[in-house]
């Protein structure tokens, strides 16, 4: 959403803290992930970001839950940012414009989605640490929210491939 804050209001610009990725339908890979819990310094991404962009670089097409209008913005603005060249180019499908274009269901978020119609796995709630606090602990070096932080990431990945097979059979 469009944030009114002013320029001297930043106190430092945001930066990624993990990621979480998986082949579609390879049984043969877990799902992978990264973040900055170990990082010198938080706020230098460069390191995640390669990961993030080797893959994206090797993918032919990239699943989303509302990445259109986010994640994929987000990353491109943070390769730029650190003189990534753009990825080679990839088909993305975004299961929240999908549901938008076809479906009508009471939200298009992932947790109504997969609350709804997967059996599997359902977007995992935040355990010890709600909503935004998870992030905050994250900043502030708390194991125990990046421990949180990469369970809840690689549930949602699984969430979503079990969400685009109902969608897309």
């Amino acid at each position: 959403w469009e944030n009114n804050v002013g320029l001297n209001q930043v106190v430092s610009d945001w930066h990624v803290l993990s990621w979480s990725a998986k082949w579609l339908d390879d049984p043969s890979t877990k799902v992978m992930y990264d973040d900055q819990r170990n990082a010198k310094n938080i706020e230098d991404d460069k390191r995640l970001l390669q990961g993030i962009w080797d893959l994206l670089n090797e993918a032919d097409v990239v699943i989303t839950q509302n990445g259109r209008s986010f994640d994929q913005k987000k990353l491109n603005a943070r390769f730029v940012i650190n003189n990534f060249q753009p990825p080679s180019s990839y088909k993305h499908i975004d299961t929240k414009l999908i549901a938008k274009r076809h479906f009508a269901f009471t939200s298009n978020k992932l947790e109504y989605m997969s609350d709804t119609l997967n059996v599997k796995y359902k977007k995992m709630k935040h355990d010890k640490f709600p909503g935004h606090e998870m992030w905050t602990e994250c900043l502030k070096g708390n194991l125990d929210a990046w421990k949180e932080m990469e369970k809840y990431n690689k549930y949602d990945v699984l969430a979503l491939e079990e969400l685009y097979h109902k969608l897309i059979p």
